[in-house]
């Protein structure tokens, strides 16, 4: 079969899959369960001792009642649109927001903290929830959804559930090159083969927890990041820093062959592996040819300090955009919800064959 025969065929069945989900109103999977860093969090870090936190405004301008939830943006994240795709009306809550779980964890729950990494002493300098502790939660998540569901129908949630888990950036970025313990001790290369370890041990112990159907994103183009340009690049450069997004590059060579290693020693595991580097990447070296026309400046601050949360005091006034669908990054780390929509658009594309 052509390349573009395949291609019809997959949007063919793309169409019949939300077909089928818009006739009879339930979602395409039982649940979804996310795990990550700051890409995926919720608002699981609001209520921690830590500094890296999005519940103040400018943060959720742009979201349902203009109120800051904990999302680093102004609007919805990637998972969002995912879980609008899925079928869900509503979305995964932060687990640790809920004051009663039971039913609210039937359609899934978020666990992501910002700060995480698959490298256990990224989430420690940051007070974060690491991808260990997430699991944690996660374990016990299910212990609830045997209470409220029983054993048999909580187990059709767990083997059915999509499981997406994102991480990485804070490793290499809040971590690696900000951790002489690491750096110094480390080359990028070594310090990828450690990561890289770290995740196939996680997929391995979600695996055990009953996860079937696994979708991971790729390391982005970090080397992109309006926070990596103004730390790393050169003064007053406005390109990115190419030795940083060969650190991700190469990083995601080692993901995607452990992940081929996972799925030959795993029965039935369905584990779909996104590319998130591309996408950024084109957002920010065309971004006019994507409906942006800033990918450099993020849409609030007035410098690296201020416009990232993890170090901004939320009482400091700083400049903000009047319209965010016009930039790519909300702030020096986390795109727009309008990128986000772009991102999802082709992640779900690609992730689509992880329902079946």
């Amino acid at each position: 079969m052509g390349y573009s025969s395949a291609l019809a065929t997959f949007f063919v069945s793309l169409v019949i899959v939300v077909f089928i989900n818009e006739i009879d109103g339930k979602p395409l999977v039982p649940a979804f369960f996310i795990f990550g860093d700051s890409s995926f969090d919720v608002g699981n870090n609001n209520n921690l001792p830590t500094t890296i936190k999005a519940n103040f405004p400018p943060y959720g301008r742009d979201f349902m009642n203009h109120i800051p939830t904990g999302r680093f943006c102004n609007g919805k994240l990637t998972i969002d649109f995912a879980s609008e795709f899925l079928g869900f009306i509503s979305y995964q809550p932060a687990y640790l927001n809920l004051y009663i779980k039971g039913k609210n964890l039937l359609n899934g729950a978020n666990f992501a903290s910002s700060g995480s990494g698959y490298h256990e002493s990224t989430a420690k300098l940051y007070k974060s929830i690491s991808l260990n502790q997430q699991l944690e939660f996660y374990k016990d998540s299910q212990n609830e959804l045997m209470k409220i569901a029983g054993r048999s129908d909580a187990l059709s949630i767990i083997f059915g559930a999509v499981y997406l888990v994102g991480a990485g950036t804070g490793d290499f970025l809040l971590n690696y090159y900000m951790n002489p313990l690491l750096y110094n001790v480390y080359t990028p290369d070594q310090f990828s083969d450690i990561v890289v370890g770290c995740y196939a041990n996680f997929i391995q112990n979600l695996y055990a927890l009953g996860a079937r159907k696994i979708v991971v994103t790729t390391l982005t183009a970090i080397g992109c990041l309006p926070a990596t340009i103004t730390l790393f690049g050169p003064a007053h450069s406005n390109k990115c820093v190419v030795k940083i997004n060969n650190v991700a590059i190469n990083f995601n060579r080692k993901l995607n062959s452990t992940s081929v290693n996972l799925r030959k020693v795993l029965p039935r595991l369905n584990l779909v592996l996104l590319d998130i580097y591309q996408p950024l990447y084109n957002l920010v070296t065309e971004p006019s040819k994507y409906g942006f026309s800033e990918a450099r400046n993020s849409c609030f601050g007035t410098n690296l300090l201020e416009r990232t949360s993890i170090f901004r005091d939320k009482n400091v006034i700083v400049r903000l955009c009047a319209n965010a669908s016009n930039y790519v990054f909300w702030d020096d780390l986390h795109p727009t919800e309008a990128a986000n929509k772009y991102f999802a658009d082709k992640l779900i594309l690609e992730g689509i064959s992880v329902i079946h």
